[in-house]
């Protein structure tokens, strides 16, 4: 399984969580194999400055991820994500390997939308 995170840093599992999906500068993708971390890559956001809708989720399934973990996400997103087989997990706050460990561990789960976003 490959779990893309929204991140503030460039730092791998160290990296903290961002507030937002598609305004982070970063995102670290994890490979996962039996609950193991097999593989940790960093990736710009190359949607960082601007973006049409559709195109950030579009690019992390691109990518491979099954989940995406941050802060928050607009209801649209969370509709592609949906729509694209990736299950997005919103609320979350802290560095990627804590949280890593928290969603391997079943505590993670759920979205809901940012208050800031309309449809």
């Amino acid at each position: 399984m490959k779990i893309a995170f929204a991140t503030e840093e460039s730092k791998g599992i160290e990296s903290t969580l961002a507030y937002h999906f598609g305004r982070c500068p970063y995102y670290v993708f994890v490979d996962v194999e039996n609950n193991e971390v097999k593989n940790v890559e960093n990736k710009e956001n190359p949607f960082y400055n601007s973006h049409e809708s559709g195109v950030v989720p579009q690019f992390i399934a691109k990518e491979g991820a099954t989940v995406i973990i941050t802060g928050g996400m607009g209801p649209r997103a969370i509709d592609w994500f949906k729509n694209l087989g990736v299950q997005p997990v919103t609320g979350v706050s802290g560095k990627v390997k804590d949280v890593l460990n928290e969603y391997l561990a079943g505590k993670l789960s759920g979205v809901a939308p940012c208050d800031e976003h309309e449809r």
